[in-house]
């Protein structure tokens, strides 16, 4: 850079001479006066650029004309720079740019002097220079030398830092000044916190160091360090082997009271003697701290045991029995454990409930030593130790049972019994969570075991506060889980209807960690057709099984009017749908066991016993499974559809014939289906225990289906539906076409008679008559052909008359002047249930009557008091 610099400036001299040289030359003011300035100066102005050993000298008019230049066609242009100055009198040097020139084209360094005549008034203006290319190479041959030498110096300075480098490497073994402060301050801090004596001796047996424990151990005065060991006043042989080359290994020696282990060592291993190291160990101590150790090892032990062990089921009592099994023998003899009956029975701890307590657990010696039972009902007294720590909340100590009055007083027979065979020390803590008392945990100490100590009772008081949280969850669940099983108990089938299309058999099992969504039904409907009910919700807990009431009420409804299977899961899976929709817009999914009810199945079949046909639809639900008479197990394959709640799917409907005797089987995946079983593995174990149990009673089929397939621990609902199917013998059914003409009802009245006369039901002859004579007339005066006649004898006597109409008569009350309109009152009077079903071809008007006490039906009740309404025109308006 100062090559370059002083470069520049002798440019700038250069300029500036060859510019006043050629200005003050003789002639050249004339020049700038003659008629022809440039054929007088460009000659001069070349010459001089030549002789000067510049790159340009230019002659330029006052008015900034160039008169000269070195490329003539450049002649005549205005000049580039400033002339200003030099107008005034005044040198001026400056760097600008201009046309190209012979040496190349770039900035130029130029100097710009005034020219003036003899009277000193500026003629004109001279300006000479180099360009910047030029000037640089005055000193770019120094560059090589200046970056030579500097190459050197930094070859030179490197190489002094990496030898440096490495040797003061080797002297700190690669640490860094901080480094080393900090391994210094480490090494200080860890030499006088170790509970270990360290002395450091010379060659000449002068103590260099000495670490607090080790001034401690022997007594070293403050100013022990740089003096000779002998001058310590320490023992003959701890002196002596300080001093000494050898090297020792554990060796025990006596300094006063203190038996102290020494190991010493050379401080330069390998190397020539200089010294050595001695370290110091009180074994006297460390036999009792490594004692203390061993005891908090083996409680610390114990309590991460407890975590494992205590809790691993949702029973209250159970947990309770983890906690003594636990305790028993590492830490008491006898452990017992007394709750309050309210959490025994699930329900929420009250303080009323203190002072009655049932004992739930007992371990140890408990043949040997007179203890309340398992079961009894203890009431504790106000100063028994079990009192005193319910009321406040900590554990209390007794280490000598014969010092305390207050647990012998309690029942002063059993516990001096209990002294005489030898329990003598008590821990009584609370059992609480959530800082509710749940009940007390006892811990004895018998025999030769030592007395509990105040160390023992801060363990007792953890120990039971793990196993208080555990039986706290338990009693939560204990609560829940009843809760939500009797809620589902409620909503499921109490008992059996009355139907004779079916023998049926059922079970339920609830899941192990909850209440599941799972139920079944039967439901008789008319025509005596039964309709079977297999159903899931997704979930467990109260959610589900609320759930599961809400789609059984809805079946039973959608069942009353009669609907086709696909409709009735129709109906069903917009139920859900809608279900669904309510729990979203109601927050219901925000993190709690309602997040949604999509995903509920259901099996819906109609079973006739008439015809032997059982229609079947299956909405995500496991298929059904038929044992026919001779044992032989089928699947019937009932088209899968969509699970409730989807919506927008179609339900496939499949129609089976079943002979008499067979067993239809209704289940849940809960039987098939669990984490180490796939559901098909399932279906066929099911369908193996069920080839078995032909000719069995659907009770023991039920019952040997479980034995079977049921998994040992289910973590789902299990229900399962057995039904044996019968078929109403012909002679018990009678069908006929009846004309339409209003003048045939008498002559269906007559084959009525007839054939309740056969069945041997002429008590009921006259109901029967009115009734079906009334449902004939309904059909051929409002309804269409055809239409047909079918009586069924069974637990009742069932009348139905179909046509091909389908409009439903439906019961309204008659005003006094009217000659119609009470058929279909009387049909309700006497009827025990009537209503209308719809069929492909029209529909089905039946009524039911009951076979019991039917005489006295006919003659009392509402038609007497009809006949004295209405006198003899009722029975011409209605039949």
């Amino acid at each position: 850079m100062q090559a370059a610099r002083d470069a520049v400036q002798q440019g700038r001299r250069e300029s500036v001479v060859a510019a006043q040289s050629f200005a003050s030359a003789p002639g050249v003011a004339e020049a700038f006066r003659s008629p022809d300035p440039t054929a007088v100066l460009q000659p001069r102005t070349e010459a001089a650029r030549k002789r000067a050993g510049v790159d340009f000298v230019v002659a330029v008019s006052t008015q900034g004309t160039r008169y000269t230049y070195p490329f003539p066609r450049e002649i005549g242009d205005k000049f580039v720079g400033d002339i200003r100055p030099a107008l005034q009198g005044r040198t001026v040097i400056e760097q600008a740019g201009g046309p190209p020139l012979p040496s190349g084209g770039g900035t130029a360094v130029q100097a710009v002097v005034p020219v003036t005549d003899a009277q000193g008034k500026v003629v004109g203006v001279i300006s000479a220079g180099l360009t910047v290319k030029n000037v640089a190479r005055l000193w770019m041959p120094q560059l090589p030398i200046v970056l030579g030498v500097g190459a050197g110096g930094l070859v030179v300075v490197t190489l002094a830092s990496v030898l440096a480098a490495r040797r003061l490497r080797q002297q700190t073994h690669g640490l860094g000044p901080a480094e080393l402060a900090r391994l210094y301050e480490h090494h200080d801090a860890v030499l006088h916190s170790v509970r270990e004596g360290v002395l450091i001796t010379d060659a000449e047996g002068r103590l260099l160091l000495a670490n607090d424990e080790a001034r401690r151990l022997l007594g070293l005065p403050e100013d022990a360090a740089g003096r000779l060991v002998q001058e310590l006043g320490l023992p003959e042989q701890l002196t002596r082997l300080l001093t000494s080359p050898e090297t020792v290994t554990d060796e025990v020696r006596l300094v006063e009271d203190r038996l102290l282990a020494v190991n010493k060592r050379p401080t330069f291993p390998g190397g020539k003697p200089g010294g050595g190291v001695v370290t110091l160990r009180d074994t006297t101590e460390l036999a009792a701290v490594s004692g203390r150790a061993e005891v908090a090892r083996e409680r610390l032990k114990l309590l991460y045991e407890a975590g494992l062990r205590i809790g691993t089921t949702l029973d209250v009592v159970r947990t309770a029995e983890e906690l003594t099994e636990v305790a028993v023998p590492r830490f008491a003899d006898v452990v017992t454990v007394d709750l309050l009956d309210s959490v025994l029975r699930g329900f929420e701890p009250t303080a009323e409930g203190w002072r009655r307590l049932r004992r739930a657990a007992i371990g140890g010696e408990v043949g040997t030593m007179p203890v309340y039972p398992v079961g009894e009902l203890i009431t504790f007294l106000p100063k028994t130790p079990q009192m005193k720590t319910l009321q406040q909340g900590r554990g209390v100590l007794e280490p000598d049972l014969r010092q305390a009055p207050g647990w012998q007083e309690q029942d002063p027979e059993r516990t001096r019994e209990a002294l005489k065979r030898g329990m003598h020390s008590l821990v009584a803590v609370p059992l609480q969570a959530r800082n509710v008392p749940l009940g007390v945990a006892n811990f004895y100490r018998t025999g030769d075991s030592p007395p509990f100590e105040p160390e023992d009772l801060s363990f007792a008081e953890e120990l039971a506060a793990r196993a208080a949280v555990a039986i706290d969850n338990a009693r939560r669940f204990t609560r829940e889980h009843a809760m939500a099983v009797t809620l589902q108990r409620s909503l499921l089938p109490r008992g059996q209807p009355d139907q004779d299309a079916l023998e049926v058999a059922w079970r339920y099992l609830p899941a192990e960690a909850g209440v599941g969504g799972d139920w079944f039904d039967v439901i008789p409907l008319s025509g005596a057709r039964v309709a079977l009910v297999m159903g899931d919700v997704v979930g467990h807990g109260l959610h589900a099984a609320a759930t599961m009431g809400r789609l059984r009420t809805a079946v039973h409804n959608f069942s009353t009017l009669d609907l086709p299977v696909d409709e009735v899961l129709g109906n069903l899976d917009d139920l859900v749908g809608r279900m669904d929709s309510e729990e979203r817009v109601d927050g219901a999914a925000d993190g709690h066991e309602g997040e949604g009810v999509t995903g509920a199945t259901c099996l819906y079949g109609i079973y006739d016993p008439v015809t032997g046909l059982c229609t079947m639809a299956r909405a995500g639900h496991p298929d059904p499974l038929v044992v026919s008479p001779d044992g032989a197990v089928s699947c019937p394959d009932v088209p899968a559809s969509a699970p409730l709640g989807l919506g927008g799917y179609p339900f496939e409907t499949a129609q089976v014939r079943l002979a008499e005797g067979s067993e239809l089987v209704l289940y849940t995946d809960g039987l098939v289906g669990d984490r180490d079983r796939d559901i098909d593995a399932g279906v066929e174990e099911l369908s193996q225990a069920l080839a078995g149990v032909g000719g069995r009673t659907p009770e023991e089929a039920c019952q040997a289906v479980l034995d079977a397939v049921k998994p040992a621990h289910p973590s789902d609902d299990i229900a399962l539906l057995v039904a044996r199917t019968r078929l109403f013998p012909p002679s018990c059914v009678d069908e006929w076409d009846v004309p339409s003409d209003p003048a045939v009802v008498p002559s269906v009245r007559a084959r009525c008679r007839q054939k309740l006369r056969q069945w041997g039901l002429e008590e009921t002859g006259f109901t029967a008559e009115l009734i079906l004579s009334e449902l004939v007339t309904n059909a051929i005066r409002y309804g269409s052909p055809p239409v047909r006649v079918r009586l069924l004898y069974a637990r009742c006597l069932i009348c139905e008359v179909a046509d091909g109409s389908s409009t439903s008569p439906r019961l309204r009350r008659a005003a006094t002047t009217d000659e119609g309109g009470r058929g279909m009152f009387l049909v309700a009077q006497f009827a025990q249930r009537w209503g209308t079903r719809y069929t492909s071809r029209g529909k089905v008007i039946w009524a039911e009557l009951s076979l019991e006490d039917s005489a006295s039906a006919a003659a009392d009740g509402p038609v007497d008091a009809l006949l004295e309404q209405f006198g003899e025109q009722l029975g011409n308006a209605t039949l």
